[in-house]
C-alpha cells in the first residue's frame, strides 16, 4: 500500500511544480503551454527512465518486452494514458478550467476500477467502494471550491475531453494490471515501455500537429525548462511507485491511493507556492487521505492493529 500513498504524494508535487512552471520564460503567457510542458514532461521522464535502466542493466529487458503481447498492450496502454488521457485533460483545461476539470477527470479510479471488475476479476467490497465514493465527493468539493464560474471556451469540447482522460486514464491501469502479469514485464520495465512510448508519441504525432516544435527551438535554456526537469523528477519517482503498487496490490487499490494526489497537491501548494488553504480545503485533504487509504485496504481491522483479518500485501 506505500506505494501507492508515495505515488500519489510525489504526483501532487510534480503537480504543483509543473504549474510553478508555466509561471515562467517561455511557458508564460503561451496558448499552449500546458501541452508544451507536458510534452517536456514526458520527454525527461523518459530520459531519466532510460538512464536508470541502463545503470541497472536492464535495457535489453525492455527490447524482449516489447516484442511479447504484454509489452505491446504496455504500450497501447501508454497512447491511453499519455498523449490520449492527458491531451484530453488538457484540453479541459483549456476549456471548462481546472476546477471543472479535476472534478471530471477525478472519476478514472471509478471506470477503471468497473473495468478491473470486469477483465481481471478484481473485487472491492462495499465498505471500499463507500470510502472511494467519500473521497471522491472530497476531491470534487475541493475542485469546485477552485473552479471558475465561467468557462473559458466551448463546454461541451471540455467536458468530452474530460471523459476522454477518464477512459484514457482509466483504462491504462487496467491494461498495464494484464501486462504485467507477464515474466517478461515487471513494473519497471512496464514503465521504460510507457513514458518511452508517450513520449515518442508526442515529438512525433502531437508536437507536429499541434505545431510545438516551434516553440521547442527557443525554449531549451529558459528558467521554466528547469522547472519541469525537477517536475519530470518527481513525476518518474511516482510513476515507479505507481506502477509498483498496480503490480503488487493491483489496478483499482492502485488507483484508489494515487488521487491522493489532490490532497498531496494543496499541502505542496502551501509548502511551495504560499497558497494557503481554506477550512474546507483542509477538511478535504483529510477526508480524501484517509478515505484512499481504507478504499485500498481490504479488512480495516489491519489499520487498527487487529490481524487476525488477514494479511494486507503492500
Amino acid at each position: 500500500m506505500r506505494w501507492g500513498i508515495f505515488s500519489g504524494a510525489l504526483w501532487g508535487m510534480d503537480t504543483v511544480t509543473l504549474g510553478l512552471a508555466l509561471l515562467f520564460i517561455p511557458f508564460l503567457n503561451l496558448p499552449d503551454a500546458a501541452l508544451a510542458s507536458a510534452m517536456f514532461h514526458d520527454v525527461l521522464c523518459a530520459i531519466i527512465l532510460f538512464i536508470y535502466m541502463l545503470m541497472r542493466g536492464r535495457l535489453r529487458a525492455s527490447l524482449k518486452a516489447i516484442t511479447t503481447r504484454a509489452g505491446q498492450a504496455v504500450m497501447i496502454a501508454a497512447i491511453l494514458g499519455g498523449p490520449i488521457g492527458m491531451t484530453g485533460y488538457l484540453v479541459a483545461i483549456n476549456n471548462i478550467g481546472p476546477g471543472f476539470t479535476a472534478i471530471i477527470s477525478t472519476f478514472y479510479p471509478a471506470f477503471g476500477a468497473v473495468l478491473a471488475y470486469i477483465f481481471l476479476k478484481e473485487r472491492m467490497g462495499l465498505h471500499q467502494l463507500v470510502a472511494l465514493l467519500i473521497s471522491l465527493v472530497a476531491i470534487i468539493l475541493i475542485g469546485w471550491s477552485s473552479a471558475s464560474t465561467t468557462p473559458t471556451g466551448s463546454t461541451m469540447v471540455g467536458v468530452v475531453a474530460a471523459l476522454t482522460c477518464v477512459i484514457g486514464w482509466g483504462s491504462e491501469a487496467v491494461i498495464l494490471a494484464w501486462g504485467m502479469n507477464d515474466d517478461d514485464v515487471d513494473n519497471d520495465t512496464a514503465l521504460h515501455i510507457r513514458q518511452t512510448t508517450s513520449a515518442l508519441a508526442y515529438l512525433f504525432v502531437i508536437a507536429p500537429v499541434t505545431g510545438t516544435f516551434s516553440f521547442v527551438k527557443y525554449s531549451m535554456l529558459n528558467v521554466g525548462i528547469g522547472v519541469v526537469v525537477i517536475a519530470a523528477m518527481a513525476g518518474t519517482a511516482s510513476y515507479l511507485f505507481y506502477y509498483r503498487a498496480i503490480h503488487t496490490i493491483g489496478a483499482s487499490r492502485a488507483m484508489a491511493l494515487n488521487i491522493s494526489y489532490s490532497a498531496w497537491a494543496v499541502f505542496f501548494a502551501f509548502l511551495v507556492l504560499g497558497q494557503v488553504p481554506s477550512l474546507l480545503q483542509i477538511v478535504c485533504c483529510v477526508v480524501i487521505l484517509c478515505g484512499t487509504v481504507l478504499a485500498a485496504t481490504p479488512d480495516w481491522r489491519i489499520l487498527a492493529g487487529d490481524k487476525s483479518g488477514g494479511v494486507c500485501t503492500d
